[in-house]
């Protein structure tokens, strides 16, 4: 039996990974194995057919069948479920299966088989809501142009019970000439088709590191921006002057069915004429937290107040508008119901986005803050903090701003001397740079509420949980430029502490 892999040691665990692509190129697996969706039954289990990943992925057209296996054991010799799994060209060959009656909170090993071809070996686990602990990481914007993806390696290696990716896990731009900040390039000019949508998917997910991770772990994914294009809001790209409504609704339709291709969802786009909407948001459960995932970016109004500065604009009249969303009126429906009903020590809110506000200029001045982030709609955002404020120690992990922070959430989001209702605990980018640093940076001393920021390092964040205690414990890379760089621990906030 042909067996084109390696094993690789990742912590306590033995985590199978490919070849070198480069000695893969008919080899059906090059894009790896993950798992997402984790629930206290169950787990999607995903892999693609792609023997020419950047080709379209080099299968011919027409439907064929590839088998699966769950097992107990990590050596895969007690088999808990085998199937045979049918998927096409249409959806570019990619497998998707469901599964449902496991036992919760318990790791599982998977492996798919094509012809002679077996896939690596993915390590996976069920939630489990009665858990003591829970070990979550963070991860987002990891641009392949800037940077090597380390930081994966050592997600791999610490081997979480989940990895939240909340967003930008693609960038959509043509290439830039290679240089100190860009050590690898993007495969064409921007993408707008479901081919380029595709590829790109490819090019990222045939790095090594990022297969490491998602074979070591679950993964729950949620969209930003840049899957789609830069700092679109529900039907509006960001440069309605350059593509019309038509043509971004054909690009979001492209977006959101390359995307669940090649991500562990449990459910495809739908299509209502050219209407396309994906499934995102959701409640998931490890034990003292209760995480909810939000989808900020199909739902929400345009940005107002210009929302083109850079790092942000000053406040204006629009902002209270009380019909200003990120979530839209259902989702923050689901949310809030969500919220009343949760019982969990710790309640969590993965939003793409900070959540805490950030100004840019001296309190003395009309504050200058970022549009795009929860501070361009403050009224929905007290609506939350009000709700917040009625459950449990709140924590709420953002991603987006490729910038590490540790801000308290108060009850006035303004008034740092106002009741603390929670933290909002942000992860820096895995590799895209923070250009914006030295104004954030240099405002610190403007934001009471803040304890940690840190743009100047790329990394994740680790979250450690307990019933009575959660740390948030900030990872570094040394040097992003080296694909096998040093991950060292930059601070660890315990919201006990602060």
């Amino acid at each position: 039996m042909i067996t084109r892999r390696f094993f690789m040691a990742a912590g306590g665990l033995t985590i199978s990974v490919p070849r070198a692509f480069a000695q893969s190129e008919k080899y059906h697996f090059t894009l790896g194995v993950a798992s997402g969706s984790p629930r206290p039954d169950g787990i999607v289990l995903w892999t693609r057919l792609a023997p020419e990943p950047l080709r379209g992925g080099g299968m011919a057209p027409g439907k064929v069948a590839v088998r699966y296996r769950l097992c107990s054991d990590q050596a895969m010799r007690r088999t808990v479920r085998e199937g045979l799994v049918e998927t096409s060209d249409a959806k570019a060959h990619s497998v998707h299966v469901t599964l449902r009656g496991l036992e919760p909170g318990r790791d599982y090993w998977y492996q798919f088989t094509y012809g002679k071809d077996e896939s690596p070996v993915g390590r996976t686990r069920t939630a489990n809501v009665a858990g003591k602990s829970a070990k979550i990481a963070l991860t987002s914007c990891q641009a392949f142009e800037s940077g090597y993806y380390a930081a994966y390696d050592d997600v791999a290696a610490w081997a979480p019970d989940c990895v939240i990716q909340i967003g930008d896990y693609i960038y959509e731009g043509g290439p830039s000439p290679l240089g100190p900040r860009v050590v690898r390039q993007h495969n064409s000019a921007e993408i707008v088709t479901l081919w380029d949508y595709r590829n790109r998917y490819a090019l990222y997910k045939g790095d090594a590191s990022l297969q490491a991770a998602h074979a070591a772990a679950p993964w729950i994914t949620a969209l930003d921006d840049h899957e789609i294009d830069n700092n679109w809001a529900g039907d509006i790209p960001q440069d309605p002057w350059a593509q019309t409504p038509l043509e971004f609704k054909v690009r979001k339709i492209a977006a959101l069915q390359a995307y669940y291709e090649h991500m562990p969802l449990e459910e495809p786009p739908t299509l209502n004429g050219l209407d396309s909407h994906l499934q995102l948001y959701g409640t998931y459960r490890f034990g003292p937290a209760q995480v909810h995932v939000l989808d900020t970016r199909q739902y929400r109004s345009d940005q107002v107040c210009e929302a083109r500065g850079n790092p942000g604009d000053p406040l204006c009249e629009e902002l209270s508008d009380p019909n200003l969303t990120m979530t839209g009126g259902a989702q923050e429906r689901w949310l809030l119901n969500e919220l009343k009903r949760s019982g969990a020590p710790f309640n969590v809110l993965a939003s793409q986005t900070w959540f805490a506000p950030y100004r840019y200029n001296a309190p003395a001045d009309t504050a200058v803050v970022n549009m795009d982030q929860w501070d361009g709609y403050p009224v929905q955002r007290q609506r939350l903090i009000d709700a917040l404020a009625k459950v449990s120690n709140p924590i709420v992990l953002s991603g987006d701003w490729h910038c590490a922070a540790a801000m308290r959430i108060h009850a006035d989001p303004w008034d740092a001397k106002s009741k603390r209702i929670g933290h909002n605990f942000c992860g820096t980018s895995i590799s895209s740079n923070c250009p914006w640093w030295d104004p954030l940076n240099a405002a610190k001393g403007y934001n009471a509420h803040v304890d940690h920021v840190n743009g100047a390092q790329r990394g994740y964040l680790r979250c450690d949980v307990s019933e009575s205690a959660w740390k948030s414990e900030f990872r570094v890379v040394t040097d992003p430029y080296n694909p096998k760089s040093t991950v060292t621990t930059d601070v660890t906030i315990d919201t006990r502490d602060v």
